[in-house]
Order: C-alpha cells, then structure tokens, then sequence
C-alpha cells in the first residue's frame, strides 16, 4: 500500500467520531437518555464473568509497533508513521508524531530532518523494526507490571504485509524473554476483503504464534481480537451478516475472541449501525473505543455513569467479559491533567467492577495518547515544532510516568492496592 493511502487510512480510523465538551456530554447524558426510549426493559443477571487468565483480570496495552526508518532493514523501507511521506525524513511542517519519544534507552536511533532538542541534541527517532526497540518496550511492560500487550493488525495483503509479519515475530521474541502475554488484534479498517482475508491469514500465518508461551490464552483458549465491526462510518462498511461469520469462525477455531466494537455498541446508536446487536453479543470479550469520545475527569464520570455501567449489566446478563478502554488522553490537546484524568478512568471501571482494561495505547505518538517514555519537559523536544512534552500543564512529570501510573491501574484492578479516588502515582519519583 502506498503511504498516502496509509495516511488516509489513519485519518479516518480510530480517531473519528471526536466529540468534545458539549459534544460528549450529550453522548453521555442527553443523547443516550434519547436513545434509551422504548428501549427493552434492563437486562437481569446472568452467567459469571470469566476466571482470571490472560485478559480477564489483567491490563492489556494495544501495542502499534508500526514506526520504521530508512536504513533500519525493514521491507517498509521508509519513515512509516514517523512522516507523511515516507521517503522524507520528518521536518517542520511535515512530522507524523504528535508526541515525541523519549529515545534515551534504544541503542539505535535515525536522525531526521527536525531542528535539534531545546536543551541540545539530534532530534532522532526510534523503529519498531529493531529488535532492540522492541525488547526495550516489553521491558517496560514487565518493569511497570503491564500484563498482556495486543499487537495491532492492519490488512496484510498490501506492501505493509511483509513489515507486519515480521513485527508479529518480533513481538513474540520480546514477550517470551521479558514473560509477558500478547496477542493478534486484527483492525478492519479499509479492509475490503477482510472476511475471507482474516480467515486466510489467521490460519496460514498468525495461528502459528499461538503455540508460543507468550501468546494469551482465555479459558484455555487463544485470544484474538477483531477491532472495527458495527462502526457506522464509511471506513468499516460490512454489513453484519459477513462480521458474524468471520466471529462464528474465529471461535470455531478453537478462539476466544475480543470485539474492539463502537462506544455505543448497546444501544446501536451513534457511532454504531444498526442491526449488530448479534453480533457484539456473539463475542466472548466486548471492548468497546473511548478514544476522542472523552477528555477530562468529568467527561469520564459522565461515562461511567451512563455508558460504562449499563454496558456492564450488559455483558453480565449475557455471559461476556468486559474490556473498557483507559487512556492517558491527549497530550497535545492538554487533557491529561498530569495523570488525574487517566487515574479517574481507573477509578470509575474499578467501581463498574470490569473484567478487564485496555490501555489505547501503548505507542500511540501519532495521537497523543501513548503510555510509553515520552519526551518530559521542552528541553526534550525538537525546537519550534510546538510539540507539548509531559509537563505542558506546569507540573513536572518524569519520561515514564504513564508506564508507572499504568502499573498501579493494574494494582487498582487485581485489588493489590484499595480503591481510591486519589492518584497514588507522583509525577515523579
């Protein structure tokens, strides 16, 4: 696939449907109140949640590794995700990263075409095709206590099939020496041929990943994930009958399978097409897209009240594991409120008593929203580009701080730590 096309791609995936300020308060509120009349009474009870395994009762990051450098080895052979064009290194005016990456502890770095760092130095970049890169992130996980990371899968039946197979690979080499879990989670976006496309893939290529140590199992089954049926934008056109197939046959493959699924999935409304309702309830694992629909502590209260926690009634009434996102938010956009706004989202699915959280995402520096070792302060950043490092709010905020509040989401979760509305995370230590 052509990089303009890839660029066109990311434009309209997981990022559309913003909704700020008034917007998400009546999705939340007014909208969903809407949505509720004459709806089916609310569900009772139902079957228990999943034992603890590898999803259930864990923190799993969404996990990209899609940057790559020219000169790095990668088939790609560009700066994919690093620059709109990936036969130019990043400059002003024409840089892919929203965010800029702490670089400090990968051995191999390329530099660009940014001026240098505030405080001195190249502005360089990281690849995901170095297995070093790759290492240091599953490091991390292991050092922050993140459990299981789910390796992103964007159509592999373009030019970017070689790259994306390699990095499956990749990710399996570091999460078996650093003990952690990961799995495949394919996104459909774009995907025209996805559902005979999936099946070919997961069976001649991906499947083969599920005999390592590392890979997640589920009530003693591999997981899987599929990100973008029942979203009602031009980008994920299917219809629900060829969705249900391709889950019907991921599960007969022996699957436990995660639907990443629009935000207003229950009420199939919103950012979701009607006429799915079988379908989200045919997967084992609902994990429903936050991102762009939230951006303060009281967007995400609104959330919980009226989003979150019905859809756990939901779930429980029909046997499913509920995976809610959490995010940092986006950096850019000042939302993080160093770290109080992330700390609110765990706080708020503890209290909804959740099966489990996704993290979107672990590397996200395209949008903001990455956990991992991000530039601290303007000194980290190429100058004049305007990019915001961690303490744009005044508050000073060491490189791993995401990574350290993240392993204490998890304490939140597994109940290693009490409940509290109190971030017990500093910004730095």
């Amino acid at each position: 696939m052509r990089q303009t096309e890839r660029h066109t791609r990311m434009s309209i995936s997981r990022r559309s449907f913003l909704l700020t300020g008034a917007a998400v308060a009546a999705a939340a509120g007014t909208g969903f109140a809407a949505s509720q009349a004459g709806a089916a009474p609310a569900p009772q009870a139902g079957p228990a949640a999943s034992p603890a395994g590898d999803v259930v009762g864990k923190v799993t990051v969404g996990y990209q590794g899609w940057f790559a450098a020219p000169g790095d080895g990668a088939p790609i052979n560009g700066w994919w995700h690093w620059s709109p064009d990936m036969s130019k290194a990043p400059a002003p005016g024409a840089n892919s990263a929203k965010s800029w990456p702490d670089v400090s502890e990968y051995t191999r770095t390329y530099p660009t075409a940014m001026p240098d760092l505030n405080g001195g130095g190249k502005a360089a970049l990281f690849s995901s095709w170095d297995q070093q890169t790759v290492d240091t992130h599953f490091r991390w996980m292991r050092e922050y206590g993140i459990d299981t990371a789910a390796l992103q899968r964007f159509n592999p039946f373009g030019s970017e099939g070689p790259t994306r197979d390699g990095m499956a690979q990749k990710v399996r080499q570091a999460a078996e020496a650093n003990g952690r879990k990961f799995y495949v989670m394919y996104d459909v976006t774009n995907w025209n041929g996805m559902r005979e496309q999936v099946k070919q893939d997961w069976t001649e290529k991906m499947s083969a990943h599920t005999s390592s140590s590392a890979y997640a199992h589920q009530n003693g089954r591999p997981v899987v994930c599929v990100w973008g049926f029942g979203f009602s934008d031009d980008a994920r056109p299917f219809g629900a009958e060829e969705c249900l197939d391709v889950v019907n046959w991921l599960k007969a493959q022996g699957c436990y399978v995660i639907g990443g699924v629009p935000t207003h999935w229950r009420t199939e409304s919103e950012d979701s097409r009607p006429g799915f309702s079988e379908v989200y309830h045919a997967f084992d694992m609902i994990s429903p897209w936050m991102v762009g629909r939230i951006g303060s502590v009281a967007d995400a209260d609104n959330f919980y009240a009226n989003v979150n926690t019905p859809d756990q009634a939901e779930c429980d009434a029909h046997g499913i594991d509920y995976q809610p996102c959490v995010l940092p938010g986006d950096l850019q956009d000042g939302q993080r409120a160093h770290g109080d706004f992330m700390w609110r989202q765990f706080y708020n699915m503890k209290r909804v008593g959740v099966q489990g959280i996704y993290i979107s995402m672990f590397d996200e520096y395209n949008e903001a929203n990455q956990i991992a070792k991000t530039a601290a302060s303007a000194a980290d950043v190429p100058s004049g580009s305007g990019i915001k490092a961690l303490d744009e709010d005044g508050t000073a905020c060491s490189s791993d701080y995401y990574l350290r509040l993240t392993g204490d989401g998890g304490k939140l979760l597994r109940g290693q730590i009490p409940l509290t509305e109190t971030r017990p995370t500093r910004p730095v230590v």
